[in-house]
């Protein structure tokens, strides 16, 4: 039996974690080679590239994708957690008007710095920052650099609830964005609920869902599997013709001035061949010029 590769758009369901639902397509694909891309919260819903076979060859390489959810915003509470299923640790019913929020909203729009949450995956010297969290230890963390692209509030079913359209950099913790607008407003805020409407060029309207996958037949879930390169469809193509590809392929750098191309350096490219996608590039600048070099090889 061929071993399965390739990309299934998951809705991940509310209360699975992102580790839960890679197990299950693990069983519902027949194999171990399985992953996924961008950690979604139990509590989150939306859009979870799973990686099967040889795809998860990329897991490490999808730095910049872009991101966009719709979330809730509670105001006038703040908790441990920063969303409503931590522990409260203050709460008020003085909520500014409408007006004044939607205003402060707009102000995290663009570049900003932001103060990663303790209940998150991120590592400090080897632990995760949640596994400190849950044993009450908290650490300093520093402040880094991403990028709200647009911000939509709109009202929601009361006073003190707002939904967010967030269209972000990877890496945004959306939760701690909801803290910080209830911060600024002075009334603090967590976030409500969380699904994530895209990933890349990704959208939930691809996806499909666990219990969906259940019901079909192995030939209906693997005809839902996306090719590798779906991955890498917003990078610059470039088709080498067979020395060149098999040189490639060996390892060795393409220069851009043999095979007519002139990317900046530090670009990614998808490389293809005579059977199609093979491999992840990156022009590189050499002693002799620019050239092309695998970084990551899908297809022997």
């Amino acid at each position: 039996m061929i071993e399965p590769s390739g990309v299934i758009l998951l809705n991940k369901p509310e209360g699975l974690t992102s580790h839960d639902c890679v197990n299950r397509m693990r069983r519902l694909f027949g194999t171990k080679k399985v992953g996924h891309t961008g950690t979604l919260d139990p509590m989150a819903t939306g859009v979870l590239p799973i990686l099967i076979g040889r795809a998860t060859k990329a897991a490490d390489l999808l730095v910049s994708d872009t991101k966009k959810y719709r979330a809730g915003l509670r105001l006038g509470v703040t908790t441990d957690t920063e969303d409503t299923t931590g522990a409260v640790l203050t709460s008020t019913d003085k909520i500014p008007d409408c007006g004044k929020v939607f205003e402060v909203c707009r102000e995290f729009v663009g570049e900003i710095m932001q103060i990663p949450p303790m209940y998150s995956a991120l590592k400090v010297d080897g632990q995760k920052l949640v596994d400190l969290a849950r044993k009450g230890v908290s650490i300093e963390r520093e402040a880094r650099p991403i990028t709200v692209f647009s911000l939509e509030a709109a009202r929601g079913d009361s006073h003190s609830d707002y939904i967010l359209d967030v269209h972000c950099s990877k890496g945004t913790y959306i939760r701690t964005l909801c803290a910080d607008i209830g911060a600024k407003l002075g009334c603090g805020g967590a976030m409500s609920s969380l699904c994530r409407t895209a990933s890349g060029n990704f959208t939930i309207d691809s996806c499909t869902t666990l219990d969906a996958l259940g019901e079909m037949s192995e030939d209906e879930r693997f005809s839902l599997l996306l090719p590798i390169e779906s991955l890498f469809c917003d990078l610059p193509k470039i088709k080498l013709p067979p020395f060149f590809e098999k040189l490639s392929r060996d390892g060795n750098e393409i220069y851009q001035k043999k095979i007519g191309t002139s990317y900046h350096s530090g670009t990614r490219v998808s490389l293809f061949g005579a059977d199609g996608f093979y491999a992840l590039g990156e022009v590189r600048d050499y002693p002799d010029g620019s050239a092309v070099k695998v970084i990551k090889l899908f297809s022997l």
